[in-house]
């Protein structure tokens, strides 16, 4: 009996050991008002990405939510896991933040109803209305007009990231202005959760686009999307770039 005893107990403590550890509240990108917010929570969550934050593993959380926007750098191994739940998200600015005179943030869920190349669509809005939209970031080869090396495959790839009749959301951006000099809505596009701009940077069907050297909020994530790119030589890269 004694021998059965100190069995028992053996196989017990084992059991305590081996047992994984309690796992702190999950949070998702839906907790947070803002990118920044986000950001500042995958941060401190330490190396892993424990709330999957980061679907396309670039170090930057929630892309799809409105700015202000953050990239800060992902923490070195050995960083404490904050055990604290996501601290109330507050509501997203109505003002220009920085000053710069690019307006309010907007969101706003549309239809596609044409893709015109690789960089540009034209929508519906809600109120029936169509607007073409230049996607904010990018420059992809010209097909209208004076060909370029890679149009047509830039147009392509646009095609299936955001399909004619798909539902997508437009985000603006407050650092930059709200309308191009030829009166199409400057806008960051998402579907089904991928930033469209960013995704046709990482195929390499697209560059990034800053103009007159005003830096657009997502701009370090895309340019990081670039060199990837660029190094794998996806796309046109190689063949069209160099």
């Amino acid at each position: 009996m004694r021998r059965l005893v100190i069995s028992v107990l053996v196989l017990v403590g084992a059991s305590l050991l081996t047992a994984p550890p309690a796992t702190a509240a999950d949070a998702d990108c839906a907790d947070f008002a803002t990118q920044a917010a986000a950001q500042a929570f995958f941060t401190a969550a330490g190396p892993g990405d424990p709330h999957r934050l980061d679907s396309d593993g670039d170090g930057v959380a929630c892309e799809s939510n409105p700015c202000p926007c953050s990239t800060s750098p992902v923490p070195v191994a050995g960083t404490p896991t904050p055990t604290a739940a996501p601290t109330t998200p507050v509501a997203t600015p109505t003002t220009d933040p920085d000053g710069s005179g690019g307006g309010p943030g907007r969101r706003e869920h549309v239809r596609v109803v044409r893709v015109t190349d690789g960089d540009t669509l034209v929508v519906r809005l809600p109120d029936g209305s169509e607007e073409y939209v230049r996607i904010l970031g990018i420059d992809t080869p010209e097909v209208h007009g004076r060909r370029e090396c890679g149009g047509t495959e830039a147009s392509r790839s646009m095609r299936g990231l955001a399909p004619v009749g798909s539902r997508v959301l437009l985000l603006s951006d407050p650092s930059q202005a709200d309308r191009d000099r030829y009166g199409r809505l400057l806008r960051y596009v998402h579907r089904s959760g991928t930033d469209v701009g960013r995704a046709q940077v990482l195929r390499g069907r697209a560059q990034v686009y800053v103009h007159r050297d005003d830096p657009f909020r997502r701009t370090a994530s895309y340019r990081r999307a670039e060199r990837r790119a660029m190094a794998r030589e996806r796309g046109l890269w190689g063949r069209c770039w160099r």
